[in-house]
């Protein structure tokens, strides 16, 4: 099964700023860009979206340039970064940024999401799309497609890097 995830377009945010469901506004850019995207994407049988505005907007713009209706999926809203949300990733304290690196997977020194956590609902997300029709759009976030590329197996799918307004393409399940 294919599944093409796409990276919101820009927010309208300082930049260094730790966001995760912090419920953005999109960047003045965002109609441009949009429309790019509704044209470069590969024909999806159907669009799902996290609940987050910079996300359900951009799903919102394909959908209706493609005449698809969209599917709402809170599993693949972004990382639930507790106290760390809308402070400048230079502010968190060192300890706490330490203590995230030394247990990637498990810690919460922000008192948020795991992780972990982000990575089983992306697979459970990734999974109920598999048992619908593909190829499938999926309108997200940074964390999530990192979590879906390292579940399929890639070795650097944590350090992969998407920009605003791009995608991937996924073979699900992973082989």
């Amino acid at each position: 099964m294919s599944v093409i995830l796409l990276r919101h377009t820009k927010p309208d945010v300082i930049e260094g700023t730790c966001y995760g469901r912090t419920d953005l506004g999109l960047a003045e850019c965002f109609d441009d860009t949009a429309i790019r995207i509704a044209a470069e994407l590969p024909p999806v049988e159907r669009i799902l979206s996290s609940p987050l505005s910079r996300c359900q907007r951009l799903a919102r713009a394909i959908a209706e340039a493609r005449g698809l209706p969209v599917e709402t999926d809170t599993r693949f809203v972004e990382m639930d970064f507790g106290r760390w949300e809308g402070i400048a990733w230079s502010e968190i304290p060192r300890p706490e940024i330490d203590a995230w690196r030394d247990d990637f997977l498990d810690a919460r020194p922000h008192g948020g999401e795991s992780v972990r956590d982000l990575r089983e609902r992306t697979r459970a997300g990734l999974d109920a799309v598999a048992e619908g029709p593909v190829p499938a759009l999926v309108v997200t976030h940074a964390g999530v497609i990192k979590a879906a590329l390292a579940l399929s197996g890639q070795s650097d799918g944590w350090d992969a890097q998407t920009e605003f307004g791009h995608w991937r393409r996924l073979a699900w399940p992973a082989p």
